[in-house]
């Protein structure tokens, strides 16, 4: 494919030509598509490990919005230079608590399969969502720098939905 000129280049212009083209389309679909991360820390044990690799979808929230369940990276709102990656609990209008061990949205309590069954958190809340806000949560309740601590997740800081896990190779699987 001759992007530039009609007559056929030489091999060595050709190849250049592939490059750049090649180039173009890594960049683009990393800045307007998927995004590859590292999990460095052990918040969303057992759903990512520490050392997992997993992909970003940045085109998951253009048209949809974010849903209680989903895993997400976003810029962590103390210091926007760092990416977090945690599950949204509640959306906008609804009111979390967590009692005894149990999350409870709006008055009612949400099973979440996602937790080791033995699990145990300090109670919280309630509070309500504000519109334009999530809460977000770490699988790993006891050692999660998340909405307990922080506060609410402005939607505007949200990078992207966890699609994948792709490395190690023994955990490539999707993310739900």
């Amino acid at each position: 494919m001759q992007i530039w000129r009609q007559n056929r280049g030489s091999v060595l212009g050709e190849l250049a030509e592939s490059l750049i083209i090649a180039i173009i389309l890594a960049v683009l679909i990393r800045w307007l598509i998927f995004q590859p991360f590292f999990i460095p820390s052990g918040s969303m044990e057992p759903t990512l490990m520490t050392g997992d690799r997993i992909i970003v979808s940045k085109f998951s929230y253009w048209l949809n919005e974010p849903q209680r369940g989903d895993v997400i990276v976003f810029k962590y709102p103390r210091d926007p230079s760092r990416a977090f990656v945690k599950r949204v609990v509640a959306t906008e209008g609804e009111t979390i608590a967590l009692e005894e061990n149990q999350l409870i949205i709006n008055g009612q309590p949400v099973p979440e399969n996602y937790l080791p069954a033995d699990l145990t958190f300090p109670d919280f809340g309630p509070v309500t969502i504000p519109d334009d806000h999530l809460f977000v949560l770490g699988d790993n309740r006891n050692n999660s720098d998340d909405s307990r601590v922080w506060g609410f997740l402005d939607e505007d800081l949200i990078i992207g939905k966890a699609v994948a896990v792709y490395w190690p190779v023994s955990r490539i699987r999707l993310i739900d």
